[in-house]
This record gives C-alpha cells, structure tokens and sequence, in this order.
C-alpha cells in the first residue's frame, strides 16, 4: 500500500469500529451487566486466587469453566467440520449458504471457549507448555488435545479468512487463501476428527470415578458421534434466529435456502442421533450394567438418552418427513439441551458418583460461563453485520463486474 491507500485504509477500519444498530436493547443490556459482573469476579480469581471464586477441590478440580464452556462448548462447533466436508468434499453445493457462518461460529467457540480454560489453570501463564516444550510428556492425551485445538484453531481462521479480505478488499490476499481452502478443510477435517474423541479419551483414566452406565471405553468414539449433530442442531438454531436478527445483512438466496437446507440438516441429525443411540446400545449390552438400571441413575440415564436423544431423533425424522420446520427446530433445541446434559453427566454429575455429595458450581463460576458465551455472540454479531458473512460476495470476487478498486 502507498501513504495515500494506507491512511483510507485506517479510516475504513476505524469507520468498521463505530457500533451499528441499536445500543440499548435488552441483549446488549444484560450482556453487558453480565460482563462487567464477570470482570469484577475474574479481578478475585486472579487476585485471591481460583478458590476464591470456583467450587473446587483436589478431588473435583474441574469446574464449570471446563466442563461446561470447553469440554461442552467444543462439541458445539463440531458443524463446522461437518459442513465444510459435505461442501468442500462431497461437493454439496446447498450448504454452501451457511458455510462462512457455521465456520465463524466454530472459530470464536475455539477462541473463547478455549480461553475459558485459562480462567480454570492455577498457573494460566503455563499453558505454552506444550508449544515451547517445557516439561510435557507427549503420550498425555492433554498435550494431544491442546495441539489439537492449535493446529484447528489456524485451519478455521484460514477458512474463514477470503470473508475477511473480501470486506477490507484485499484481492491479492483472498486469492491467495481461497487457493488454500481445499488443503485446510481436510486437515481440519482430520484435526476435528481426533480432538473431539480426544475430549473424550480424557474421561478414559477416571474409570473408577465415573458411573458405568456412562464409562466405557468407547467414549471417545461417542464423543465424535455427538458432535455431529449437536454442532449441526446449534447451526439449525443459530441459522433460525440470524433469520430474524440479521435479516438486513442477508442475501435472498441465504433466505430463500434456508427452509430446505435447515430441513436437510434435521435429517442428517436423525441419522447420526440413531447411530448413537445404537452404539450407546451395544455398550449398555456389552457392559452388562442392567443391575444400575433399578436405582435412580438408572432412571437418571434414560432421562438422557430416551428424552434428549431418542425423542428429539423421532421429532428430527417426523419433522423431515413432513417438512415441519418448526419441529425441525424444537428437536434441535432438545439435541443441545441433551448434549449439556451428557457431557455435565460424565464430567460433574456422575463424577465421584459413590461418595453421594452433589457438586454445584458457584454463582461465580455461572455468571463468568455466561458472559463467555455473551462475548462470543456479541463478537459474531459484530462481524455479520460487517462482513460478507450472509450476504453475497463482492462484484469482484464472483466477476461480475470490472476490477475498479486498486489492491491495498
């Protein structure tokens, strides 16, 4: 850039920072007390140190922040590997729609739910561990999972990437990225594949603490499988209320696709949902834990598995069949609540089962679990209504129209 494309080029970002739309509404008013609340909380956490502000102990070390906002809140962004395959891969060009968001979606999950950890370390400034290799043991799952995240965290930014030249108009950049997508939705592919059963092939070494009705040695694999269509259910519910939200910044074919692309999206959630079920199955039938089925976590498991999944597959199913939307929509919800639901079961309810103490996290630890989520939504919110992320891409970039802008 010369001196001249240089200061329009600062202008326009500084014009990008100027907020859009309506301050005082009541998202951006709870959200905003729930951040300040949450920046007060973590002065505490880092000044007194995290017992002062978590409901933890030697014996329950994890608490919300990674049990529910990394540990949950990854499996979450798992539509994104999905997507990109069905679209980059198999060529499934009616996705194609909801790929830019679904992919910004799972980078901010990785951003901040990955931060979130941070906030739960005794020693946060450690956690360069395994990247400068000082005193880490590379057959610990933990190093596996944080390079994992790493090396996913970059493949997103990348796909995400050509979205961000095309709103500050750099051509020469976005040819460059967009000539790397295909090469980085298959290494994501394979990285998404190997953390999201890595999250679970963390729970493996805990089995005298977990309940054997949600111990097996399979989780890892279920972990996988749950992702699917809990990454896939968010972007049904988050693609359902973008229609409404940001209705301004999207383009009618995002608008005219989006009943039968979320319709499709039911489908493929039934079908992973039946697998699940069906490996939850053969591991209940293998495991031979029919004697745990008579107490109350016996009734505690079919809340989980036959009201937040067998329930919502049917509801997926019937509402594909009838292309019933609306029911489309209920079950995905249902699909979520049902993954919180499993993942909080392995790693905080049934954990340390036998000792009959109930763990709740403090009022403390919910507020920071919110305002994580609240950052993220608000993040995603700035860039929709910046970048070409539910609109069409620049005339330059589809070529209908002659090059008239200069490179910066």
């Amino acid at each position: 850039m010369n001196r001249a494309q240089n200061t329009g080029f600062i202008k326009f970002i500084a014009g990008e920072l100027k907020p859009k739309g309506k301050l005082l509404t009541p998202f951006n008013v709870i959200s905003g007390i729930t951040i300040l609340a949450a920046a007060v909380i973590l002065f505490f956490r880092f000044t007194d140190g995290l017992g002062s502000v978590v409901h933890a102990s030697q014996d329950r070390p994890w608490g919300l922040w990674i049990n529910f906002n990394v540990i949950t809140g990854v499996a979450f962004a798992g539509g994104a590997f999905v997507v990109t395959f069905m679209v980059y891969i198999l060529g499934l060009e009616k996705y194609r729609s909801i790929v830019k968001s679904t992919v910004l979606y799972a980078l901010l999950a990785y951003i901040f739910y990955a931060g979130a950890l941070l906030l739960d370390l005794g020693r946060p400034w450690k956690v360069i561990n395994p990247i400068i290799g000082n005193s880490f043991g590379i057959s610990s799952v933990l190093f596996l999972v944080a390079w994992h995240f790493i090396l996913y965290m970059g493949s997103l930014f990348i796909e995400f990437f050509p979205t961000v030249t095309e709103w500050a108009t750099l051509k020469r950049q976005r040819r460059f990225f967009a000539s790397m997508t295909l090469a980085v939705v298959i290494f994501g592919i394979a990285l998404s594949t190997l953390h999201q059963s890595g999250l679970g092939a963390l729970f493996l070494m805990a089995m005298p603490k977990i309940h054997p009705l949600w111990y097996s040695e399979f989780i890892p694999i279920l972990f996988f499988i749950s992702s699917i269509f809990a990454g896939l259910s968010l972007v049904i519910v988050l693609e359902s209320a973008g229609q409404r939200v940001f209705k301004n910044e999207m383009s009618p074919v995002h608008r005219n696709s989006h009943r039968k692309t979320m319709l499709s999206l039911g489908r493929i959630c039934a079908i992973a949902m039946f697998v699940y079920l069906f490996l939850n199955l053969l591991v209940f039938l293998h495991g031979k834990d029919y004697n745990q089925m008579g107490g109350f976590w016996g009734k505690w498991y079919l809340v989980e598995v036959v009201g937040f999944v067998f329930v919502p597959c049917l509801i997926f199913l019937f509402g594909f069949r009838s292309q019933n939307l609306t029911m489309v929509r209920i079950a995905a919800v249902m699909s979520i609540l049902g993954i919180i639901l499993n993942r909080l079961n392995i790693s905080t309810i049934t954990y340390q089962w036998y000792d009959g103490a109930v763990h709740f996290p403090t009022w403390m630890e919910i507020v920071v679990s919110l305002a994580v989520i609240f950052i993220q939504l608000l993040v995603f919110r700035w860039i929709v209504r910046r970048m070409p992320v539910y609109k069409e891409p620049p005339a330059w970039v589809t070529g209908t129209e002659p090059e008239k802008i200069k490179q910066h």
